[in-house]
């Protein structure tokens, strides 16, 4: 899991970064607002974690901005700014949590742990900006809500899943199609190419990739 960490005092954010290094996820650092709204459009990031008080672009209209491209990715707004007001100010632009400083790294951490899971529990998958919701149904790019039909989602489910791996035709059949005998893959390419024009994909460059003679694979 990859962490963003937008936070302008280095004692803070070379803590951060030390301890979340050992508890095995990598981090970015981000020292002001508009650096990390960048980041965050230009790399895949799982959960953030967000200074009140930032140059440049405070913290609030920097989780706003992620909130209009993003609904899903956890925001967690660390800051000493601790009146009822501030927090539900911070919680209303669109954060899911709210740490005050000083804070113990063992709360945080345990917090960031309870987002991961809720996402995992919620079925959420990601692939760049496509989120795919398998409790709801749904799937979303660039928060705009894409209907696609069954086999395509459970194409683009599997395809996620195994972000990363090239997934062979026949893996694909047996897997989505379940079917394990000897049968034509070449329905694979029709889904695949309804499912990239639906996400507005392009062929060459996407998230989903041909490789010749073998499958597909999944990547950010």
């Amino acid at each position: 899991m990859h962490i963003l960490i937008i936070e302008d005092e280095s004692g803070i954010y070379n803590f951060l970064k030390q301890g979340l290094e050992e508890e095995g996820y990598s981090t970015a650092i981000a020292v002001d607002g508009e650096k990390g709204l960048e980041y965050f459009n230009n790399n895949q990031v799982d959960l953030i974690l967000l200074d009140w008080m930032l140059p440049r672009m405070g913290g609030i209209e920097v989780c706003e901005a992620i909130r209009r491209e993003n609904t899903e990715i956890p925001i967690l707004f660390l800051t000493a700014k601790d009146t009822v007001e501030e927090t539900i100010k911070g919680l209303k632009s669109g954060a899911n949590d709210y740490i005050k400083k000083p804070f113990s790294f063992d709360e945080l951490l345990e917090r960031i742990k309870v987002h991961f899971r809720k996402r995992k529990e919620d079925g959420l998958l990601t692939l760049g900006s496509i989120s795919l919701n398998k409790s709801t149904y749904q799937v979303t790019s660039c928060t705009e809500e894409v209907a696609l039909t069954q086999r395509e989602f459970e194409l683009l489910e599997y395809l996620i899943k195994n972000k990363g791996i090239v997934c062979s035709r026949d893996q694909i059949i047996e897997h989505v199609w379940n079917i394990n005998f000897e049968y034509d893959t070449g329905v694979i390419d029709v889904f695949i190419n309804a499912i990239r024009k639906k996400l507005n994909m392009d062929k060459d460059n996407g998230y989903i990739k041909t490789i010749r003679g073998v499958g597909y694979i999944a990547n950010d």
